[in-house]
């Protein structure tokens, strides 16, 4: 494999760390780097390039950036460039089929889970919020369908306890780039093929704001693990009563503790924390933050927040 030419497909932070192992090694061309237009962000909503472009233009890259993927003058700039092969990290558009049929040996596909459990939009926050132990990455020749293609290569990584989606999301990049320069050259050869996915997948849902507020019914470790995966958004949010409209609180650190009350009711309120009843144990508040306000401890919180023991979120 002498040469091989890439174009490659991400937009997301979580494609970057693919787009630069491939760049690096001598027996890949990166012809161009295709990622999403630039969209408008901040208060200012001046329009803010998506990490794939910013990394493309460090490297000096061709960059395109089709409004969508099944743009007839698009799919004509990709013919022109002549790949051999398409990888797609976290790109963000499904890929019709002019373009999966288009290279030599197809479209290939990071994805951060071990297929065919949770495919989709979400996999890493899914997966902790499910209190999965084990996760990974998966090497797929991408087909039409969500995340449904044969499997050319896994690699298992364990989800420890303190791991929140943004550890998870760094290991996970890594590990999907490193897995990916070390399978393509197998895959080109012919030595590696792709193998059909097992019957028994699962789905992992685009993350919406309201999976973050917080349900006392229940166990503290589920909600604990929501509040990993849902950081830093949207979060784990929940509400105390107050005039003239409900206060949301935003749960940014917390642990399990062994007392039982009814869930939502605050069992204590002191310099240790604020210890919540869930359906099952109780939840200690260690950081939080009020709306509109700044994260804090909970002593802090509380110094200028009192809170009676007996009340109910």
């Amino acid at each position: 494999m002498n040469g091989l030419t890439i174009i490659f497909m991400g937009s997301a932070e979580l494609s970057c760390a693919s787009l630069e192992r491939l760049s690096g090694e001598p027996q890949f061309r990166v012809a161009a780097a295709v990622t999403q237009p630039d969209k408008p962000k901040g208060r200012d909503l001046k329009p803010q390039p998506p990490p794939v472009k910013v990394l493309a233009q460090k490297l000096n890259l061709s960059i395109l950036q089709p409004p969508k993927a099944r743009d007839e003058n698009f799919i004509s700039q990709l013919r022109t460039l002549q790949s051999n092969l398409i990888v797609v990290v976290a790109y963000g558009h499904i890929l019709p089929p002019a373009i999966l049929d288009l290279p030599q040996f197809g479209c290939l596909n990071v994805h951060t889970s071990l297929l065919p459990k949770y495919r989709g939009a979400a996999p890493i926050q899914w997966a902790i919020a499910n209190g999965e132990t084990e996760t990974g990455v998966t090497i797929m020749k991408m087909d039409a369908g969500m995340d449904t293609g044969g499997i050319l290569s896994q690699r298992r990584t364990p989800i420890l306890p303190h791991d929140d989606s943004a550890t998870l999301h760094h290991r996970l990049a890594q590990l999907g780039a490193e897995l990916l320069v070390e399978t393509i050259p197998g895959y080109v050869a012919g030595k590696i093929l792709p193998a059909p996915q097992p019957d028994d997948a699962s789905y992992a849902p685009k993350i919406k704001k309201e999976d973050g507020h917080i349900n006392w019914n229940l166990s503290a470790q589920t909600i604990l693990n929501r509040l990993r995966a849902f950081m830093p958004w949207p979060g784990a949010f929940t509400f105390l009563k107050s005039e003239p409209r409900p206060c949301l609180l935003k749960v940014w650190k917390a642990v399990v503790v062994e007392k039982t009350g009814e869930p939502g009711e605050i069992l204590s309120a002191d310099q240790h924390g604020l210890i919540i009843a869930c359906g099952k144990d109780a939840l200690n508040i260690l950081e939080l933050q009020r709306e509109s306000g700044r994260r804090m401890s909970a002593a802090e919180f509380l110094t200028g927040h009192p809170l009676k023991t007996g009340t109910r979120f």
